[in-house]
């Protein structure tokens, strides 16, 4: 079930939310810097605390099985957001090719159970990463295809709630005449 979030809410662009969670989290003190894959990564710059306070998130969110959802609190989102602060950043690239074929068996799984929104939204991501894997692109194809079935479906369904309409009104109108 899709959380009721207004739309306008949704399309936040992530620098804004980089930002904002950025300073929350300096707000509150959080640690940014013990892990170990952080310090080795960043070198100097303003943008050393956001990239080691991103990359401990993305982390915790591998820990938290937390690779592609949920929206916003995901490890993928922590490391997408990583490369716009630092685009070079060796772990960021390194975890999101690893995760990859998890990520893509996520997608699937949500494609497979009709969560085509989320899936759509996962899709992008991994697009984000790599839109030339091969994968990918067939994952969008599947999403594609599932999403006409379901229009197919549901105009089958109103087909028939269209036609017993009808046919009560005619035998109504027919019961009525006589």
């Amino acid at each position: 079930m899709q959380p009721l979030i207004p739309a306008a809410c949704r399309e936040i662009p992530r620098r804004a939310a980089l930002l904002v969670l950025m300073a929350m989290l300096a707000a509150c003190g959080a640690p940014h810097g013990g892990s170990g894959s952080s310090g080795a990564d960043s070198a100097g710059g303003s943008n050393n605390d956001g990239v080691g306070i991103l990359l401990n998130l993305a982390d915790d969110a591998l820990k938290d099985h937390r690779l592609i959802a949920p929206a916003g609190a995901n490890a993928y989102e922590f490391y997408l957001s990583v490369l716009e602060l630092d685009p070079a950043n060796p772990t960021a690239h390194r975890n999101l090719a690893d995760h990859l074929p998890q990520a893509t068996e996520a997608v699937e799984k949500a494609i497979n159970g009709r969560q085509l929104d989320e899936a759509a939204r996962e899709l992008r991501l991994l697009r984000e990463v790599d839109n030339n894997n091969f994968t990918v692109q067939l994952l969008a194809g599947k999403l594609d295809a599932q999403r006409a079935i379901v229009v197919r479906e549901d105009e089958a369904r109103a087909a028939a709630i269209r036609a017993r309409a009808e046919a009560a009104a005619s035998g109504s109108g027919s019961a009525s005449a006589q």
